[in-house]
């Protein structure tokens, strides 16, 4: 199966994805989310840095669980317009 290039959007919706996961994290442990979410500690930081900017919605449905954030929550914070600055 023959993979297309992400978009210049995709790519900016992983990065914004990325930022709400690790500010939703703050001081916890990398490895201890993971583990609690059932991902490895790398995905989670290629999650987190943007380089999977298309992550499988078992995985973010988990580390969602595991960080307290709802789905609606993420939805809204990572699909809004790229002109509007992220949420602090």
């Amino acid at each position: 199966m023959v993979r297309l290039p992400l978009t210049p959007a995709e790519v900016e919706r992983g990065q914004r994805l990325g930022a709400l996961l690790r500010r939703a994290r703050g001081d916890r442990p990398m490895l201890d989310v993971a583990l609690a979410a059932g991902v490895s500690p790398e995905t989670l930081r290629k999650i987190e840095t943007g380089r999977i900017a298309t992550p499988a919605f078992p995985t973010i449905a988990a580390i969602a669980d595991v960080l307290g954030l709802s789905l609606d929550e993420l939805w809204s914070g990572v699909n809004r317009p790229a002109r509007e600055p992220l949420a602090s």
